[in-house]
């Protein structure tokens, strides 16, 4: 039987439709490949639940490009805290490759699928095969994405740990209410808010930075 594909052309006009930037020559030819792959593994493996490549390409792909050009650059490191299909680590190692990405992922077979997609897209990721909080203690990063994660409140209260010293932490959640730990806050300006993800209704991308003070700094929410 032959999956529906998404071909490189249908990725880059995607890209266009949505407002994003333009993908560097050669990454939606990446992103066809990546999609590919997750259809094959979701026969064997539940990745994800969303099989149409058309959903798949706004709800996974657009959401986590728009996350990757949304961050700072100062970021040099970056750690996806359970990292499932790759969301949104793999699209991140693909449009931001000046950013060292390590997938923490605790279930080996997903773990597996993270390797051979770092291998076949040749994304020089890191693949970490255990819990995130289970990490050495040393082991922090300028930025820790988090995205449809479960038990979202409790995660984002372990991830903080994994944030280095002006670091920040970026969530893409729905229109539920997320509560921002003590020593985090947004900042005034409107791209580092709770921005709506485009040609969504309630999905939105939080960036957080680290105060490196508990003192005078508000919780951050994302509200529809």
């Amino acid at each position: 039987m032959t999956l529906p594909g998404l071909s490189a052309a249908r990725i880059e006009a995607a890209v266009e439709d949505a407002g994003l930037e333009r993908l560097a020559d050669g990454v939606a030819a990446r992103f066809s490949a990546y999609y590919e792959l997750l259809q094959r593994w979701n026969a064997k493996l539940n990745l994800t639940a969303i099989r149409d490549p058309e959903e798949a390409l706004q709800r996974h792909f657009a959401e986590c490009m728009f996350c990757a050009q949304r961050l700072p650059s100062e970021i040099a490191t970056l750690l996806d805290y359970g990292s499932g299909a790759g969301f949104p680590g793999i699209p991140i190692a693909l449009c931001r490759p000046e950013i060292r990405v390590t997938l923490a992922e605790s279930q080996g077979k997903k773990a597996s699928f993270l390797r051979e997609a770092a291998r076949l897209l040749e994304v020089p990721v890191e693949v970490y095969s255990g819990r995130a909080e289970e990490m050495p203690t040393a082991r922090v990063f300028d930025a820790v994405t988090l995205r449809a994660v479960d038990k979202m409140r409790e995660a984002v209260a372990s991830a903080v740990f994994r944030v280095g010293e002006r670091g920040w932490l970026v969530l893409l959640a729905n229109t539920e209410t997320v509560e921002l730990p003590p020593g985090f806050a947004c900042r005034d300006a409107p791209e580092f808010s709770a921005t709506r993800v485009p040609g969504t209704e309630n999905r939105f991308l939080l960036l957080a930075s680290k105060s490196g003070s508990h003192e005078d700094v508000p919780h951050g929410t994302i509200r529809a």
